[in-house]
């Protein structure tokens, strides 16, 4: 929302009159004629470009007013290019001349003019132009040009890409690589901007450029690269920042030309041939003979190796450290581009990998840099026939268990997860086995990561990993007040927690307790139990159910359910989903304290429990014992009402010989003694102290369910019959102490001798409440035998017609 000074700004751009606005065009045109162009001039710029932006529809500006906006795209001061850039944007494509006399001009070209010419570019053909002409400005050098000319160019050429890879040709690939490599590799190492060695003679004729430094201040003895540093630069050293910056894009990038384009010169076609290739070795001396890609790929991966050794030194800065874990990282990620490319580099390059790990993998300070280098033994590990447990141990173990609270990491890191999944799978199984550390992610800031675990969760759920992923899931909220509680009880004194009342930090704190805090905590699965002192754990954390950061996790947590029994029944086989059912019979009364939590995981547990009966009926009778013994307990009507009222409904709709062979009369007998007992319990007496009334909804599927059992065992029938006369009697008396609203009691009584009027035929009773499956998916107007189709088809001729 804007606030009130904002909306009134932009109300006024947007009602402007056009012949106030003619005048403000007019009069902003004599500001642009003026040689200096001042405070007054800005400001009408930026209330020009308001009101372009602010109106739905795109102006046309005239065309006087236009051809000033392009001369300032070449001003020196560069918040007026700005400006122009932004203002030329907003109004419809210029004229081909008017952006051909800027693109002519590519020596004058500046960033800002160039992202005018590809925002406006009418077609790919433009695009190409642009991207021609660009390549071809790199190749000769324009003597009256200024110096920075060709500073904007990869920039732009780089904007170009993203957009248009296929602007490329055979030719641009080959100019492009060689000034990649004369960039990278040849650049000056003398200082620029006329550093001198100072001194008491020291004048214009004296003044002698200096040797660029390395960033512990020595002398730099090697090749320019982006880690050296100076008073000043020289272009071609800008030029070799500005490459190692593209040059990862580059790579990714120049396989998309097309052969068919290519346009190489006879000596490159010469270069190309593959029996050279095959001959020439891998020294500086012979790189010349080289093809360009082949070439840029050994330079690259010398200046890569050059940056490495450069990072072993110590910096002077601390500004230059962090500049240091970038290089590495950029550089770690060109030489798996490199050794993607040619597999042979691999050998070459796995040494100084190995080496960077070996030295960086004590210092949790680094875990960037060590992301990009278990990407590189994931894609590399197996050709160089190299150990990687160690990488993978420190990846998805320590940074998940020590920098959970790191947001960097945390996105990396399951970035690194999503894009590598296939090949985690198949070369690293055993990451599954850490999915308790990687949900610690989860648990400390689920808003900003719940979308990666959507993602991420489908691929984690196993046949060994489902049971104790389910117990995870549900333990999350509790996860999340055990990490708050990790950290305070480093950063809180001992004698500050008890003063604060902090009784869950003491709780943390306590040996007795460790065990329960050391489980959540886990990094592996299958690290021991808990469930039978969850309830322990519960209360020790109750004061955490307020927690915002446990707010919020808990309320990621059905997501992921949803999620997880999605996929749970696609990969589970019987045994399974038999054993989940048993834990979410047992985990709905074990749930933290949360307000709202409780209600929204029966929710979920309700859903799936019907949609894993349905799918297989035969799981009923399996855990026929477990289910019987969770509806016969009347505290959970209470407590527990949404599961209770599906788990009561499934039983008296599978519960049947025709949905599994072995359901014999004694089972639906028992069954029905069961809910008979429950059902008279809470109709015979008032609610506990501290309850409310059981919903309706509780006790008319508690009364269909025994109908439908009656219905399968005829001598049943004349005992629910009695309850239902009972419930009838009751009723007419007056109110009663179970029911608390009149129009739900009239609702229950009249669903009671609905059913009594069934039973008393109870051959359609059955049809009715169990119909068969032909009667439940009917295909009556499919089915060619009868004479439902014809009726059909004379009804729609008789509706269509006229």
């Amino acid at each position: 929302m804007y606030s009130l000074g904002s909306e009134s700004l932009i109300k006024q751009a947007r009602e402007i009159q056009e012949t106030e606005l003619q005048k403000f065009y007019s009069r902003l045109v004599k500001l642009l004629q003026l040689k200096e162009l001042g405070h007054e001039t800005v400001d009408s710029l930026q209330r020009l470009h308001l009101i372009l932006s602010a109106n739905k529809y795109a102006r046309t500006l005239p065309s006087d007013l236009q051809q000033r906006l392009l001369l300032l795209l070449s001003s020196p001061s560069e918040q007026l290019q700005v400006l122009s850039s932004a203002l030329l944007r907003e109004t419809p494509p210029s004229s081909g001349e008017e952006l051909n006399n800027i693109q002519e001009n590519v020596s004058q070209l500046n960033t800002h003019a160039a992202a005018l010419l590809v925002s406006q570019a009418r077609s790919r053909t433009d695009l190409n132009n642009l991207c021609a002409q660009l390549v071809h400005g790199l190749e000769g050098r324009p003597s009256d040009g200024p110096t920075r000319s060709l500073m904007f160019t990869l920039p732009v050429l780089n904007s170009i890409l993203r957009l248009s890879p296929e602007s490329l040709t055979e030719e641009h690939v080959t100019i492009l690589s060689k000034k990649f490599v004369d960039w990278l590799r040849y650049a000056s190492i003398l200082q620029g901007g006329g550093a001198s060695l100072g001194g008491f003679f020291t004048g214009p004729r004296s003044r002698q450029p200096l040797p660029t430094a390395e960033l512990d201040g020595s002398v730099s003895g090697d090749f320019f690269t982006v880690l050296c540093v100076g008073q000043g630069f020289t272009e071609d050293q800008w030029m070799n920042v500005y490459s190692f910056s593209m040059l990862r894009r580059w790579l990714l990038t120049y396989h998309s030309v097309s052969s068919g384009n290519s346009t190489m010169d006879a000596d490159d076609r010469s270069e190309v041939d593959g029996s050279v290739v095959s001959m020439v070795s891998a020294t500086s001396s012979s790189s010349r003979l080289l093809p360009p890609k082949e070439r840029l790929r050994e330079k690259a991966f010398q200046y890569c190796q050059r940056l490495i050794e450069q990072c072993d030194r110590k910096a002077q800065k601390k500004s230059d450290t962090e500049l240091q874990k970038a290089c590495m990282v950029e550089a770690v990620c060109i030489l798996d581009c490199v050794c993607v490319e040619d597999p042979s580099m691999v050998f070459r390059t796995f040494p100084s990998i190995k080496a960077l790990f070996s030295r960086l993998s004590s210092d949790l300070s680094y875990a960037r840099v060590l992301l990009p280098i278990a990407q590189f033994y994931l894609n590399h590990g197996e050709m160089a026939a190299v150990d990687c447990e160690c990488v993978w141990k420190l990846v998805f173990a320590r940074f998940p268990a020590e920098l959970f609270n790191d947001p960097f990491l945390a996105h990396e890191l399951l970035r690194f997860l999503r894009q590598n999944l296939d090949g985690l799978r198949l070369r690293a199984p055993e990451f599954i086995r850490f999915l308790p550390n990687l949900l610690k992610f989860l648990a400390w800031d689920s808003s900003a990561v719940v979308d990666d675990f959507v993602d991420l969760l489908p691929s984690l759920v196993t046949e060994g990993t489902a049971v104790e992923m389910l117990h995870t899931l549900l333990d999350l909220p509790c996860l999340s007040a055990t990490l708050v509680l990790q950290l305070r009880s480093v950063s809180l004194p001992i004698s500050e927690s008890s003063s604060r009342g902090l009784l869950s930090l003491d709780a943390f704190r306590n040996p007795a307790f460790r065990g329960l805090f050391l489980f959540l905590l886990r990094v592996e699965t299958g690290s021991g139990h808990t469930i039978d002192r969850l309830s322990t754990l519960h209360d020790l954390l109750a004061e955490a159910a307020d927690w915002p950061r446990v707010v919020r996790c808990a309320q990621v947590v059905p997501v992921l359910l949803h999620i997880y029994f999605n996929t749970v029944v696609t990969v589970g086989q019987e045994k399974l989903l038999a054993h989940l059912i048993l834990v979410m019979l047992e985990r709905s009364g074990l749930l933290l304290a949360i307000p709202t939590y409780s209600r929204e995981i029966h929710r979920v547990f309700s859903c799936h429990l019907l949609r894993l009966c349905k799918l297989r009926p035969s799981l009923v009778v399996d855990q026929s014992h477990e289910l019987l013994e969770f509806a016969g307990t009347t505290a959970n009507v209470y407590s527990k009402e949404e599961v209770y009222t599906h788990v009561v409904w499934v039983l008296g709709e599978y519960l049947s010989a025709a949905s599994d062979s072995r359901c014999s009369v004694a089972l639906i007998t028992s069954c029905f003694e069961t809910l008979e007992a429950v059902l008279f319990e809470i109709t015979s007496s008032a609610p506990p102290p501290g309850t409310v009334c059981p919903a309706p909804k509780v006790i008319t599927t508690l009364m269909s369910a025994l109908a439908k059992l009656a219905s399968r065992s005829h001598d049943l029938i004349p005992r629910v019959s009695l309850f239902f006369s009972k419930l009838r009697t009751a009723a007419r008396n007056g109110s009663v102490a179970w029911c608390a609203d009149e129009d739900d009691l009239v609702a229950i009584v009249t669903r009671g001798e609905e059913l009594w009027s069934l039973l008393k035929a109870p051959g359609v009773a059955q049809s009715v409440l169990t119909p068969p499956p032909h009667v439940l998916t009917p295909r009556w107007h499919r089915d060619t035998n009868l004479a439902m189709p014809l009726q059909l088809r004379v009804l729609t001729r008789l509706t269509h017609s006229q």
